[in-house]
């Protein structure tokens, strides 16, 4: 049955949705029209929004370049595709390639969501190189893996929560994680989606005469050329040792931040791992750098649509926009289907901020509130607003760049095969968030 929904699901979607460039400027001109047409700005008002927030996720967009550089770097690099490809040699058929890569990305994701969209994209690739399989499920399926990131360990709203002096800590305190990633309702959520989140993917399994399959030619990389060193400065740029005096200290680092200071993960800390694993395995500068050439090629939308979005967030907030649309979705909810309504509302809105901790600042303000006079269990709550910032990432193209960009693929490509997830995740998370 699932075959038969996704076919034409898939066809709707690459026939119909634009290119993730075209998607964001759709939402831009949607957002400030409803500036305009609900909150009674004037255009002035939200174009000065518009602009002034324009540059607002300049830091962010780096950092997610270099999740995607600096991940291909190192999975680039001669020992971890050695792995790879001892892991992708366990999967003997198209169905075995594509539960593995699902799984796969689930767990990479419920560790760190960076992680998770750069390893399952070059996995995928892995596989795509050693099993016929339809490479556009391939990577949907290595993708449809992030839908846990936000309730796992570097989930972006309880780990706000949960540290001291955040910024809601006035009206609830610190909430730890016992309550939030590591309470039974949110991991009864993750285990079902690792059951049903695989298993939806293989049964969408399409025939083989309706599979689109790639040439594993083109997946593989060009052969290294060897040159004759004659030149001092090349002698340098194939030295082991200018890579392991720098390298190493950037390892002893991490040992230090994570052991003796106690530190955690961030974006910031798995660019800084994956960085410094590169430039250690890769051995020499010059294996680095053609490593390095090769993954800036897909960092171009990272590059021009970020600053779209951080345009729309700035008039969702600014505008009063987002807090309407939060506002009038639980206007008629009730303790038990707070969270619920919650989850959809944030759904909702990630659709315009696809920020976890932007959609939080944004939403905390109404959420908290309507939770404590409700008498609703705040930590669901929060949850549940995570989980919503999840789930609609699979409509979202917005975070598919960086493993579309690995992949050599278009959002149409694998947005047909999300949207099916979209729906059976959405039931599972919902009854997950009210009845667990």
């Amino acid at each position: 049955m699932l075959k038969m929904i996704s076919k034409p699901a898939v066809k709707l979607v690459e026939r119909y949705l634009p290119d993730p460039y075209i998607f964001v400027l759709l939402l831009t001109i949607v957002a400030a029209a409803a500036a305009i047409a609900v909150e009674r700005q004037t255009p002035l008002a939200v174009m000065r929004m518009w602009g002034d927030g324009f540059w607002g996720l300049l830091t962010f967009s780096m950092q997610m370049l270099l999740v995607l550089v600096t991940g291909f770097m190192l999975a680039s690099s001669p020992p971890v595709k050695r792995i790879l490809q001892k892991l992708a040699g366990t999967a003997k058929s198209a169905g075995g390639a594509i539960i593995l890569v699902t799984l796969v990305s689930l767990v990479a994701s419920w560790i760190n969501w960076g992680f998770g969209l750069v390893v399952g994209a070059l996995f995928a690739k892995e596989l795509a190189r050693l099993v016929r399989v339809d490479y556009r499920l391939l990577v949907a399926s290595a993708y449809s893996g992030f839908i846990v990131w936000h309730g796992g360990l570097a989930g972006s709203v309880p780990l706000t929560i949960a540290t001291e002096g955040h910024f809601t800590a006035d009206a609830i305190g610190v909430i730890g994680t016992g309550s939030t990633i590591f309470a039974f309702f949110n991991l009864a959520i993750v285990v079902c989606l690792f059951i049903a989140v695989p298993l939806v993917n293989r049964l969408m399994l399409p025939d083989e005469k309706d599979s689109v399959y790639v040439d594993s030619k083109l997946l593989e990389d060009a052969p290294a050329s060897k040159e004759r060193i004659t030149r001092p400065a090349e002698k340098l740029e194939n030295s082991l040792v200018l890579s392991l005096l720098v390298g190493v200290p950037g390892l002893l680092y991490l040992l230090d931040h994570f052991i003796l200071r106690g530190g955690g993960l961030n974006l910031n800390i798995v660019n800084f791992l994956f960085l410094f694993l590169a430039i250690v395995l890769h051995r020499t500068p010059r294996s680095l750098l053609i490593s390095l050439n090769e993954a800036i090629k897909g960092g171009a939308g990272i590059v021009i649509q970020f600053p779209f979005y951080a345009g729309i967030m700035a008039i969702m907030v600014q505008s009063g926009l987002a807090q309407s649309m939060s506002e009038w979705l639980i206007s008629f909810a009730t303790a038990t289907s707070l969270p619920f309504w919650s989850f959809i509302s944030a759904g909702i809105v990630n659709l315009f901020v696809p920020s976890g901790g932007g959609q939080w600042a944004v939403q905390a303000p109404v959420m908290l509130p309507a939770a404590q006079a409700l008498g609703a269990d705040i930590s669901r709550v929060a949850m549940a607003v995570a989980w919503g910032d999840a789930w609609t990432n699979l409509l979202q193209p917005f975070w598919a760049l960086p493993v579309l960009a690995i992949a050599g693929l278009k959002a149409k490509d694998i947005m047909g095969f999300c949207l099916i997830q979209l729906f059976v995740t959405g039931v599972i998370i919902s009854i997950g968030l009210v009845w667990f």
